[in-house]
């Protein structure tokens, strides 16, 4: 005889009651998508966001630990979806990068095209309070505040525990009975200690696997960075084992420094900051002392946080789900992409489809594999960029052909618009990738690498030529 596996049916109704553990951008996106949804379905739901960081303090106090960097094509899909960041949230808009490598001259990269470009944003209100007028926005306090005009309580209390009561989940803070919910949002990050007890919560869920970064605040001034760094962000591609990334980001009076990798310590930190491409980039009286990560010119902060490399198992069960970096982000790119994609396809899972596990599975898990499977996909692509890192003779053609594409239309632009949706997250890895395998890539960057292997000295008068251009 057949054994029918049965399948829950569980649903929100009139007067349901949600919690979002987690008050980032994927818990606020999935707050402002449930009730902005709800409404347009007339359903009566209630939404409490449990997030105890004040994100209009400076410093520490209210950071979520991010280098801040967003594609312009996610600023409009973000618009399109109603949540329009304002000028003061936005730091400032990157139109171009330097990409500085081992043993070759910089090389400026100009955005592709106006929806290529990235803006860059501080996720709490920034390091310090400034000494003048305050020119800027917390971005993840914009959009927490747009989750309340919404209807979405915001409830300034720290999550103790998580506990079943009678099937279902019940939230219970410090000096609190606990808050029983038709549906619990986990949306606490990586770095939160609350995502064991997700794992303690009587469902499979692991947690995803994670390496350390490096972020910290240096304070220039505002005339300091526009000087060194000016609209630009810099990303370096160095011959330093264990670094994948590594960019400086200005943010009006501040540049923040972020490296990524597998083994972010103490030393290898010290090597980027004591390289010669990364000491051009600042004042010549600025010292950095490894020992303690201090800057004479004005460290405001620094962290190391935890980064997603791979996906979590099992984020739903019945009446609970994960979203953002607790589940999946891009590999080394985008972590708030991935917020907004998961905290949407998890609200429009839950309001129109169901809220049991089966449903999570069935149409909420498939959009987190597509970002795990690009991310599979992007471990290829960080394994050309580390051959590039470690070799000069590639470090050198592909310099060549980018400055080569600099006289040519932007179409043309082929090792340029590979380096830039790279490293800023504008195209999924997929895309990077099959663009990079495509014959016509595949020809000029085998020519320009046998090139300057054979004619080194074709550099060396591109790099004099671009120098008068310059001048004139």
């Amino acid at each position: 005889m057949l054994e029918v596996k049965r399948i829950c049916r569980v649903k929100l109704s009139d007067n349901s009651r949600i919690a979002i553990v987690g008050g980032g951008p994927a818990g606020s996106m999935a707050g402002f998508f449930l009730m902005e949804l709800s409404q347009r379905i007339d359903l009566k739901i209630q939404v409490d966001l449990y997030e105890p960081k004040d994100y209009s303090r400076f410093g520490p106090i209210g950071c979520n630990m991010c280098a801040g960097v967003i594609s312009e094509s996610l600023v409009q899909t973000l618009a399109a979806e109603g949540i329009e960041l304002p000028s003061k949230v936005v730091q400032r808009g990157v139109e171009s990068y330097v990409l500085h490598t081992s043993g070759c001259q910089s090389v400026t990269i100009d955005t592709r095209a106006e929806e290529m470009r990235i803006a860059t944003v501080y996720r709490g209100s920034g390091p310090q309070e400034p000494m003048g007028k305050l020119n800027w926005r917390s971005f993840d306090g914009y959009l927490q505040e747009l989750a309340q005009q919404h209807g979405v309580r915001i409830i300034r209390q720290r999550v103790i525990d998580l506990k079943w009561n009678h099937d279902r989940p019940e939230v219970i803070c410090r000096g609190d009975s606990g808050e029983v919910y038709d549906l619990l949002i986990g949306a606490v990050g990586v770095n939160s200690s609350l995502l064991k007890k997700f794992e303690t919560f009587g469902f499979s869920f692991q947690s995803p696997g994670t390496s350390k970064g490096f972020l910290s605040e240096i304070h220039l001034g505002e005339e300091q960075v526009q000087k060194y760094l000016g609209s630009s962000m810099h990303i370096f591609l160095l011959d330093i084992p264990g670094l994948k990334f590594a960019a400086l980001i200005p943010k009006v009076e501040y540049v923040t420094i972020c490296l990524l990798g597998e083994q972010i310590d103490r030393q290898l930190v010290e090597r980027f900051m004591c390289s010669d491409e990364v000491r051009q980039c600042f004042p010549s009286e600025m010292k950095w002392e490894a020992d303690d990560h201090h800057c004479e010119l004005g460290q405001a902060c620094h962290c190391g946080p935890k980064l997603n490399l791979k996906p979590s198992k099992h984020p739903y069960a019945d009446r609970v789900v994960l979203v953002g970096d607790s589940v999946v982000s891009r590999l080394y790119k985008d972590g708030i992409g991935a917020a907004y994609i998961t905290a949407k396809a998890c609200a429009v899972t839950a309001l129109f489809l169901g809220v049991s596990a089966h449903d999570f599975e069935k149409h909420y898990q498939p959009v987190v594999q597509r970002i795990a499977r690009d991310n599979i996909i992007g471990g290829f692509v960080f394994f050309a960029t580390a051959l590039y890192q470690k070799f000069r003779f590639l470090r050198r053609g592909m310099v060549y052909m980018v400055r080569q594409e600099r006289s040519l239309p932007t179409v043309r632009h082929l090792m340029s618009r590979v380096l830039w949706d790279t490293f800023t997250g504008s195209a999924s890895y997929k895309e990077i990738l099959l663009r990079a395998l495509h014959p016509v890539f595949l020809f000029k960057i085998i020519f320009s690498t046998l090139l300057t292997i054979f004619r080194p000295s074709m550099i060396r008068v591109n790099e004099r030529q671009r120098e008068r251009d310059d001048h004139e």
